[in-house]
């Protein structure tokens, strides 16, 4: 009798995932990717979320990958089921997210010839995967556990490398598409349940003189500032320490993780509005030393940029759009900068001046659009940001959505140490918000915020729809200022006759409609003082939950500059 090898390569593929670390599946129904889907039920090991829409899948994939470090296997069926992985696909990589899509096909002698649901699969997505893979069919082969397990422990190994990212493995199957009941092919691993194949051990140990060349550096400039950009991964104590003995001062992005990778000082948080008035803006840096992504905020990242620098990345990768880098220092960031401490520290002690004077500035100008906030009418989106973040309670995950959210966040919210904070940084889209907030919140400590304006909220119903009916803790806080805010900002607002049409885009429905139509529960907030009270009581409430905070996008550019005009006043009087 013929042997079941199709059942038997879809389980061998799950276990080997299973051996490798792998605890999330992601699946979208589908006919051809039966064998995986009905391997992955059967197995029971891996947390199982199925997701209608591919596209949405695939973000909860990137949500899951944020939240736990690890890859979500994501499962499709073939055709344009699998090119809706691309936007996600897109994310991982730059952003640098573990995460395996597997992708069903049809089996080589039908590819090419009109077969139904058939695409070309092999290298669908470019040069945007660690590595890809289009499997052999599986046979009857006396290589079975070689030939299968070979490839998914490689991928495994591919998508936590020292630059995590996407991997994508094609697997053709042939029909019969479910367990015939038949004997299985054996494809035994390894007897101490380990994966068949482990990753080499990185070097750790920084360059010496890469160590000597930036402690030059830091003595040779003791105006310097120390950035951690979004996917920063940093040890708190590290910087700490390195703060400490180089006498700089801290500018960080939200979404650097750990939560409290900026140490026991909190970064220099309002640095957009210090940055904004001229007389602080003139006291340039003399150098920096970045990790991660450049800085969210674009006048942050030109004021930086009037000196040259230094990136740390652990695989060389150039995070240097304007030029004003040295070459690329490859190591981990937490080796290098702790190894540049320990020589600092045992040298003369910095001159606290330079650093104590940025605090101040800081304190100053937090005291003063804080006063201005509180005094603020309802729907301020600042007010929002900073509100929405003080009253997460420990522990927390929040998701900021690209565009205003971030940089309010950013500029007006407090640097909480004991709460995360996510962003799709990556390509710095408003893709899949919905279906990453979901991802996180399968995946991650609850609860999980998720705050956006109306437009990333409606961009990804795919997502909406995703979470309706979860059992998980997600509330939704969505600024709806009708359109897209962020472009008030920038110079398509000089053009009113075409703006509203082509970048203003007022949505034709209502968020809070929308929300209630999936089912969900909708609390609108008017009260400007009720902000976190609201938080409180939704989070207390459970489930997945819409708050809705209205605002006017044409004042909207008015609060920012009496904000920004309140700091300056504030920075002028010390």
């Amino acid at each position: 009798m013929t042997r079941d090898v199709t059942t038997a390569f879809a389980r061998t593929v799950v276990d080997e995932l299973v051996r490798g670390g792998v605890r999330h599946a992601v699946v979208a129904p589908g006919s051809r990717s039966a064998p995986l889907a009905l391997a992955l039920a059967a197995d029971g090991r891996m947390q199982l979320t199925v997701i209608l829409d591919e596209r949405t899948a695939g973000f909860v994939g990137i949500g899951i990958g944020r939240a736990t470090g690890r890859p979500a296997l994501v499962v499709t069926t073939s055709g344009t089921a699998a090119a809706n992985l691309h936007p996600a696909v897109l994310e991982a990589h730059h952003g640098e997210v573990p995460l395996i899509v597997a992708t069903a096909d049809r089996p080589p002698e039908l590819r090419g010839v009109g077969a139904p649901q058939t695409i070309d699969q092999v290298g669908l997505f470019g040069g945007a995967v660690r590595w890809a893979i289009d499997v052999e069919p599986p046979a009857d082969r006396p290589d079975a556990a070689e030939a299968w397990r070979g490839p998914v422990a490689r991928a495994v190994i591919e998508a936590t490398g020292a630059r995590p990212g996407p991997v994508h493995v094609n697997l053709p199957f042939r029909e019969p598409l479910v367990p015939t009941g038949a004997a299985l092919v054996p494809a035994p691993g390894r007897s101490d349940d380990a994966p068949w194949r482990s990753p080499a051990p990185g070097i750790m140990v920084p360059d010496p003189a890469v160590v000597r060349t930036l402690v030059e550096r830091v003595r040779n400039h003791p105006r310097g500032v120390l950035v951690l950009g979004a996917g920063a991964v940093v040890d708190p104590a590290v910087v700490t320490a390195f703060t400490a003995a180089a006498g700089w001062p801290l500018v960080a992005d939200p979404a650097v993780v750990p939560a409290g990778a900026h140490g026991a000082d909190p970064p220099i948080g309002t640095i957009e509005a210090l940055v904004r008035h001229a007389p602080t803006a003139a006291a340039v840096p003399q150098t920096w030393i970045r990790v991660g992504a450049i800085p969210a905020v674009r006048v942050v990242a030109e004021w930086l940029d009037t000196a040259r620098g230094v990136v740390i990345d652990p695989t060389g990768v150039r995070r240097d759009p304007a030029g004003t880098a040295e070459p690329t220092v490859i190591g981990d960031p937490s080796a290098v900068l702790s190894a540049v401490a320990t020589v600092l520290a045992a040298g003369t002690a910095p001159d606290p001046a330079w650093s104590d004077a940025w605090r101040s500035r800081d304190r100053a100008a937090r005291t003063a659009m804080d006063a201005w906030l509180d005094s603020a009418p309802a729907g301020t989106e600042p007010r929002v940001a900073r509100d929405v973040v003080a009253s997460l309670p420990a522990g927390a995950t929040l998701l900021v959505g690209s565009s205003m959210p971030i940089r309010d966040v950013a500029t007006f919210a407090a640097p909480r140490a004991d709460v995360t904070v996510q962003a799709n940084r990556g390509v710095n889209g408003i893709d899949g918000f919905a279906g990453t907030a979901l991802g996180l919140a399968v995946a991650g400590p609850a609860p999980v915020v998720a705050l956006a304006g109306d437009l990333t909220f409606l961009h990804d119903l795919g997502g909406l729809l995703a979470t309706s009916g979860r059992s998980v803790d997600l509330v939704f806080v969505v600024v709806d200022n009708r359109g897209g805010g962020i472009f008030s900002f920038l110079p398509q607002a000089a053009f009113p006759e075409h703006f509203e049409t082509l970048f203003g885009t007022p949505p034709p429905v209502d968020p809070a409609a929308v929300a209630a139509g999936f089912g969900l529960a909708v609390t609108e907030v008017t009260d400007p003082d009720a902000i976190g009270a609201e938080m409180g009581d939704v989070l207390a409430a459970g489930g997945v939950r819409v708050v809705i905070v209205r605002t006017d996008r044409a004042r909207n550019v008015e609060d920012h500059r009496a904000l920004w005009a309140a700091a300056a006043v504030a920075l002028s009087a010390r």
